[in-house]
């Protein structure tokens, strides 16, 4: 398969200033820029920039970021779903995962989220894949929010929406492990009716074990 990619922007205005939303970015672009040192959801900031130049790099990768100026202030993953993780196992080349979105605290609450979904789906190509993320609380800055596990999930839900996501029921027992965690899914409109079956039975692999 032919992992077509086609640069979208918009400008997103917030009382903290003027954002550029942008992606995909090469890999070029994203060593260039800096890298805010708020940026810390999933490890340390300049680990961080290094995986996104690398999961950039990738023929599936894309990375659409938020910046102020020069310095990325916020960021939405794509790629093929980890090795490890059950999404994986059918092979599929039109299943990509939303791995990561994150945004510094200073820029939250004013749709920075919402808008690197938008500007990801802006890419015509997007409508020959299946893109899943996989929600879950532990992963969620409940401490930094004041929000509770209900609250955050709604949150995250219409962030999703704005992207085209939706809730799909799974019987993957990371995400059975807690009533908040999720699977949403987004079928683009040109994803053929066999892959559907066959992401259909990714979801529920447990229903025969008896």
């Amino acid at each position: 398969m032919e992992h077509r990619k086609t640069y979208n922007a918009k400008e997103l205005k917030t009382p903290k200033g003027t954002l550029l939303i942008e992606g995909p970015v090469t890999p070029e672009a994203l060593a260039r820029y800096a890298f805010h040192h708020d940026l810390t959801s999933f490890r340390q900031p300049e680990k961080q920039h290094r995986a996104l130049i690398d999961i950039a790099h990738l023929p599936e990768g894309r990375i659409i970021i938020a910046r102020r100026g020069e310095t990325i202030v916020g960021y939405v993953t794509f790629l093929y779903p980890d090795p490890l993780e059950r999404w994986s196992e059918g092979n599929m080349e039109n299943l990509l995962e939303l791995g990561a979105i994150e945004v510094i605290p200073e820029f939250r609450g004013f749709g920075v989220g919402k808008n690197l979904l938008i500007v990801s789906m802006m890419d015509d190509a997007m409508e020959d894949y299946i893109i899943i993320t996989t929600e879950y609380y532990w992963h969620w800055d409940l401490k930094g929010t004041g929000l509770n596990v209900w609250e955050y999930r709604k949150v995250m839900e219409k962030m999703m929406n704005a992207g085209g996501l939706v809730w799909y029921a799974t019987d993957d027992p990371e995400i059975c492990s807690h009533p908040a965690n999720c699977l949403m899914v987004r079928i683009g409109k040109r994803v053929d009716a066999e892959s559907i079956q066959r992401f259909d039975r990714l979801r529920f692999m447990n229903r025969y074990m008896y």
